[in-house]
C-alpha cells in the first residue's frame, strides 16, 4: 500500500475505512538466516537495509513488546550531524544524508523538519570550541554557521541574553538539523521491512542465545526456540542484559533520560535550541507542545521513568534560558533507557562469537543515528566487514585504549556522556 495525497483525501472523505495494517503479524518460523534482537528504530532500520540493499529477506525482528514502545518512542526527536571527532563526524554526516531521503525511501511521512539546531555558547572558551567544531563540520561536508550575540538575538529574540550567570555570547547554527516524528520513523521502517518479506514479531522476548563451538546457532524466546545463522543484538539500554545471555560482559551502563512536553501553544520556537551550560534542549512539535529535556539521571537504572529532582533540574534550566515559558503547563514526561559507553561513542562490531553482532552504546545519540546505524549494521552483518562510516566503532577500543572517541572530553565516566 502506497501513500499519496489523493489516497489521504479519499480516505478522509470516506471515513478512513480503506486503510489496512501496515505490517503483518506473523508467527515465528523455526529457522531464519538472520535474527535481529530488538524492534526499535535501529533494529527495524537494520532489517530494512538488509532487505533493500543486500537482498536478504529471510529475517526476523524480535521485539519483546510492541513496535514503538521502547527508546525509539521515548526521546526528544532531535536530528543533527554537528559532531567534531573523526569517526563520529563522518558517521552522523552519513546518517543525516539518509534522514534527508528517508520519507521517499520508505514512502511514509516521518515529519522530518530541518528547522535548524542552534547550540548556544556562554563563555569565550565555549565559543572557541564551537568555532573548531564548525570547521570540522564544514570539512566533513556538513553545514555550520557561527553566530555572534546579535546574530543569535535576531534568530531567537525570546531568550534571556543578560542572565548574570550565563550570558549568551553567540551560537553555532546547524541549518540542516531539526526534528522528526519518532514513532512515525519506527512505523515507516517496520512497514518498509515487512513489505520486503521481513518478519516483524512482536511480544517475543529473547530469553537465551544459543552458542555451539564458538558459533551462534539461534535464540530461545518466550515463543519457543528459533534457529539462525547470524544474530544481531541491538537493544539499546538492555544491551548488557542480552549480551550476558551469550556470556559477554559489556562496558555499558544503563541510565534514564527524561523528556517532557507541555500543552499545545501557538508557534513560538522555530528551531531546536540547546543551552550548553545547563544541558537543556527544546523544540516545538507540530501539535504545538514544547518538547524538552536535559541531563540523564546520574544513577544506573532500567526503569522507563525518572526522578523528581532531575525533573526540577530540567525546569530550572528552562527558566534560566527562556523565562517566557514559565506559565506553560507540562502535560507529561517519559523516560528512555540510555546505554552509556565509557567514551560516549557507540559500538557497531562483530563479537568474539562467530555470527553474533553487536550494536550499542549510543548514549544521547540514539535517535539521530537511526538510519545510519541500521545502514552500517546491515552492511556489517551482510558482508562481515564494517561500513566505512562506522569503521571506528570497534568494541575492543575499550580493552586496548586505541581509538577511543571522547566527544565530550569527560573521560571514562559513563554518566557524564
Amino acid at each position: 500500500m502506497r501513500f499519496s495525497g489523493l489516497r489521504v483525501l479519499t480516505e478522509g472523505l470516506t471515513g478512513n475505512k480503506g486503510w489496512r495494517p501496515h505490517w503483518r503479524d506473523p508467527a515465528p518460523k523455526s529457522d531464519y538466516d538472520i535474527i535481529i534482537i530488538g524492534g526499535g528504530g535501529h533494529g527495524l532500520s537494520t532489517a530494512f537495509y538488509l532487505a533493500k540493499e543486500h537482498g536478504l529477506t529471510n529475517i526476523a525482528v524480535l521485539e519483546k513488546g510492541y513496535i514503538g514502545g521502547g527508546n525509539v518512542g521515548r526521546n526528544t526527536t532531535i536530528v543533527r550531524a554537528n559532531y567534531n571527532l573523526p569517526g563520529n563526524s563522518e558517521f552522523y554526516s552519513h546518517s543525516l544524508k539518509l534522514w534527508e531521503g528517508l520519507e521517499q525511501e520508505v514512502n511514509y511521512n516521518a515529519m522530518m523538519s530541518q528547522r535548524g539546531v542552534l547550540n548556544l555558547c556562554h563563555s569565550d572558551g565555549q565559543r572557541d570550541a564551537f568555532a573548531r567544531r564548525a570547521n570540522s563540520m564544514i570539512n566533513q561536508g556538513d553545514d555550520a554557521v557561527l553566530l555572534d550575540r546579535e546574530g543569535v538575538r535576531k534568530l531567537v529574540p525570546y531568550l534571556d541574553f543578560d542572565n548574570i550567570r550565563f550570558p549568551i555570547y553567540g551560537g553555532l547554527l546547524h541549518p540542516r538539523g531539526g526534528t522528526a516524528r519518532h514513532d512515525a520513523v519506527a512505523w515507516g521502517y517496520a512497514r518498509g521491512a515487512d513489505s520486503r518479506g521481513v518478519d516483524i514479531i512482536q511480544n517475543c522476548e529473547v530469553t537465551g542465545i544459543d552458542v555451539e563451538n564458538g558459533r551462534v546457532t539461534g535464540v530461545q524466546t518466550s515463543r519457543g526456540a528459533i534457529r539462525a545463522r547470524k544474530v544481531g543484538i541491538v537493544v539499546a539500554g538492555r544491551s548488557s542484559q542480552v549480551a550476558a545471555m551469550a556470556g559477554m560482559r559489556l562496558p555499558i551502563e544503563s541510565h534514564i533520560l527524561q523528556a517532557f512536553v507541555t500543552e499545545g501553544l501557538k508557534p513560538v520556537i522555530d528551531h531546536v535550541v540547546t543551552f550548553g551550560m545547563g544541558h537543556f534542549y527544546i523544540s516545538q512539535s507540530d501539535k504545538g507542545g514544547l518538547v524538552f529535556g536535559g541531563d540523564l539521571d546520574f544513577y544506573a537504572s532500567y526503569a522507563q521513568r525518572g526522578n523528581l529532582p532531575m525533573a526540577e533540574h530540567v525546569m530550572e534550566a528552562a527558566m534560566t534560558l527562556m523565562p517566557m515559558i514559565g506559565k506553560a503547563r507540562v502535560l507529561r514526561s517519559w523516560g528512555g533507557i540510555m546505554d552509556m559507553s565509557p567514551d560516549g561513542s557507540p559500538v557497531i562490531d562483530r563479537t568474539h562469537i562467530d555470527g553474533l553482532y553487536l550494536n550499542c552504546g549510543w548514549c544521547y545519540g540514539g535517535f539521530k543515528a537511526v538510519p545510519g546505524s541500521g545502514n552500517c549494521f546491515a552492511h556489517l552483518i551482510a558482508q562481515d566487514r564494517p561500513h566505512p562510516a562506522a569503521a571506528r566503532y570497534r568494541l575492543d577500543r575499550f580493552r586496548t585504549g586505541i581509538g577511543l572517541m571522547d566527544e565530550e572530553g569527560t573521560g571514562a565516566q559513563h554518566n557524564l556522556h
